[in-house]
């Protein structure tokens, strides 16, 4: 019993230091984005600033026109991306966990080689342009990569296979339901862990993504938060370097290019900050039972 409680105490110190150790960096980048351009430059990242400044947000306040609609971009894709990617994995898995699907084994096969091998960036770029043409379009941020994950796919079945009863299956027929109805009224149900894990991972991914933007957006109006951080910096390294920053009234040594990286990446990551408290209760038990062989 004492042997178990100092176990207890220690990993509890021990899980402790490596919260802290993981949350530095992210205080890191918060204290930096509010320090002085020239602080930075001359004396590094440091938790205590020599000099405070709000010259970042400042900055990132005169886009904030841009800034909020390149937000609705993402988080409009974010949402409608997770709900349909959720939905087709879900219904996908359903089929391959039915151990009376006859093709079943040849469903997983696929799924599973598109985890070893894909066309790559070239082939896939001449299919969604020139056959789909979604160039300039919202579902070149919503189809492309992310909308079907074949991992997410055999998590779900997986969970599936480990957390429903055969039995259950079986009596649900026997009372005529159809597989539209087992599918709704006791997988869906019996599956909120896994989903919210899949959602939680595919939202990330949808919410980080930029390389889709940069492959397939040049519309502004179409930029995520990522693209539009992204050429932010840009074209403020471009003024940096460029002497006709003069000419949009102010001098190429003024903007906090260092600071708005980090600021940048404190508005990208807050939504996420928000959002994962509410689902990383189904974390845990969605990636380790769906991660089992069944």
């Amino acid at each position: 019993m004492l042997q178990s409680k100092a176990f207890d105490r220690f990993a509890s110190i021990f899980l402790g230091c490596l919260v802290v150790i993981t949350l530095l960096p992210i205080v890191l980048i918060v204290i930096s984005s509010f320090t002085a351009e020239d602080a930075l430059i001359q004396n590094g990242y440091s938790f205590w600033p020599q000099e405070w400044s709000l010259d970042a947000y400042y900055y990132m306040v005169k886009q904030g026109a841009v800034i909020l609609r390149s937000y609705g971009v993402s988080i409009f894709v974010t949402v409608v991306g997770t709900l349909c990617s959720v939905l087709i994995t879900t219904m996908l898995a359903y089929p391959m966990s039915r151990k009376s699907f006859k093709y079943r084994n040849v469903l997983s096969f696929f799924v599973f080689f598109t985890m070893l091998f894909n066309g790559g960036i070239v082939p896939a770029y001449i299919m969604w342009t020139q056959i789909f043409h979604i160039k300039n379009t919202i579902f070149a941020l919503l189809i492309p990569n992310y909308l079907v994950n074949a991992f997410n796919v055999i998590l779900v079945k997986n969970y599936y296979s480990n957390n429903v009863p055969d039995a259950l299956l079986e009596a649900a027929q026997i009372d005529g339901a159809s597989e539209m109805t087992i599918f709704r009224r006791i997988m869906l149900p019996l599956a909120v862990p896994a989903i919210a894990t899949i959602s939680l991972f595919t939202g990330l991914c949808y919410w980080n993504d930029w390389t889709n933007g940069l492959y397939y957006i040049s519309n502004e109006k179409l930029y995520s938060i990522q693209m539009l951080l992204m050429n932010i910096m840009n074209n403020i390294q471009a003024l940096r370097a460029n002497s006709t920053a003069s000419l949009l009234g102010t001098g190429a040594v003024d903007l906090p290019g260092t600071a708005i990286r980090m600021a940048m990446a404190v508005i990208g990551i807050l939504p996420i900050l928000l959002v994962y408290p509410f689902v990383q209760k189904h974390l845990v038990r969605g990636v380790v039972v769906g991660a089992v062989k069944g």
